[in-house]
């Protein structure tokens, strides 16, 4: 089975932290300085808008990196 970039990207970052939301314009990151432009969403204010911080911790390059690429290559 092979898998896109997008969906590369969406079970790395869900295989890391179920629970982590994210926002990115354009193409899915395939490099660290394109994963420094992930807006992460860490909540919401009283108008329910989206609240954009730091990612969880445990989610880096590094560990998003290693996860995609241990999915099948397309």
């Amino acid at each position: 089975m092979s898998f896109s970039i997008k969906d590369k990207f969406f079970i790395a970052v869900k295989t890391l932290n179920a629970n982590a939301n994210y926002t990115y314009t354009g193409n899915p990151p395939t490099t660290e300085e394109e994963y420094n432009n992930v807006n992460w969403i860490t909540g919401v204010d009283e108008q329910e808008k989206n609240v954009f911080g730091n990612p969880p911790s445990e989610i880096t390059w590094t560990k998003v990196k290693e996860e995609m690429d241990k999915l099948w290559v397309t």
